[in-house]
């Protein structure tokens, strides 16, 4: 199914830190491991698998969350993740990161952030349009011609960004985070996600932020039912944020009120299997919210810790589910409705999607 590359994409639930590339692991792992900070061969084996335990899983978060704690690190990321993505032909990426404190080298929320940019800025592969929230979009579009991803002339892809509150944070912490995300705005940051353990905390805890971020216009996504919490999910979706993300554990009360209030759902299928969030693929929402022609985009949740691509997202969907060429199109181009970028945005995606139609006759 190389159809599946090729198809232009977009892409709305992906961490930044979960997204590193494997190569780029081990040598950061191995940098540390010769400073004494980590015990190189317990992770070794671990980055070089493809197929990983859940309890693998857990042990690569907790050793990125060590390696991405200083600046030059999370530049260097932010570059490569977006390269990634461009690369798999996707032209519109929503990138969520939690911004992080690191006081024994001066790291504030602020300057994790400010990093993040500097990788969005290193890009070199690919043309990245953040359009500031402040600049006259039409005038920054114009000066990046719209083309097909897959017709031979320099990529183009359109970046956003998300800041995720943890859910360890407490109501002050979060409040910070929704504050940064406000200052920049002017650099392409749209909204807000919530995510993190989901075991851990309280739904109350977050709200007030959140209600704050909704106020000043911010978007809001959510880590929603990611674990059995019917009280919590219910509340959420009582909140009716623009997106949910996941919806693994719905009883049917919460699919009447996700469909009620017509809320995307942001899928991630090799996450919630790895996960074992669902059990299996035959058993996956995905296929009931399709037939119900309820809004879903695919996406990868943590593309480099669960070893799998956009693309590949698409060809397991399409394996699982039945679903042709034409249809995967069709699911691609509607994800363009839920985007949290401006109407200028949508329609230069629209017109990427309507040329690629006329080159892979579709």
């Amino acid at each position: 199914m190389e159809w599946c590359v090729s198809l232009p994409k977009v892409e709305l639930h992906a961490h930044l830190n979960g997204s590193i590339r494997d190569s780029t692991l081990l040598e950061l792992a191995r940098v540390l491991g010769e400073k004494g900070v980590i015990v190189f061969s317990d992770v070794e084996h671990v980055i070089l698998k493809n197929d990983r335990s859940l309890t693998e899983v857990f042990k690569l978060f907790d050793l990125i969350h060590i390696l991405t704690t200083d600046h030059t690190t999370v530049k260097r990321i932010t570059q490569e993740v977006i390269e990634d993505f461009a690369s798999e032909n996707v032209v519109y990426l929503e990138l969520r990161t939690t911004p992080k404190r690191n006081d024994s080298i001066g790291m504030t929320k602020r300057s994790y952030m400010e990093a993040v940019m500097e990788g969005l800025r290193a890009v070199s592969t690919v043309d990245v349009a953040f359009a500031p929230h402040n600049v006259d979009a039409g005038s920054l579009r114009e000066s990046l011609p719209i083309n097909d991803a897959c017709d031979g002339k320099r990529k183009r892809i359109y970046v956003r960004l998300l800041l995720s509150i943890d859910r360890r944070e407490s109501t002050a912490a979060a409040m910070e985070t929704v504050k940064l995300a406000l200052e920049m705005r002017d650099l392409g940051v749209l909204g807000i996600d919530l995510s993190g353990n989901p075991v851990v905390g309280e739904w109350m805890t977050y709200l007030p932020a959140l209600e704050f971020a909704r106020e000043h216009g911010l978007y809001i996504t959510l880590h929603c039912g990611e674990v059995p919490n019917p009280k919590e999910i219910q509340a959420m979706l009582d909140f009716i944020p623009q997106r949910v993300g996941h919806a693994c554990y719905f009883e049917e009360d919460d699919w009447k009120k996700l469909k009620h209030y017509n809320i995307p759902v942001e899928i991630c299928l090799t996450s919630n299997v790895v996960t074992a969030s669902v059990s299996s693929l035959d058993v996956h929402h995905f296929a009931d919210l399709y037939n119900a022609k309820h809004p879903i985009v695919l996406c990868t949740d943590d593309a480099g810790v669960f070893s799998t691509s956009l693309s590949n997202e698409y060809k397991v969907a399409a394996s699982a589910f039945g679903l042709g060429k034409r249809e995967m199109f069709q699911l691609a181009k509607n994800a363009i409705e839920f985007i949290f970028a401006d109407d200028g945005v949508k329609q230069d995606l629209r017109k990427i999607f309507d040329l690629a139609t006329k080159k892979q006759d579709l």
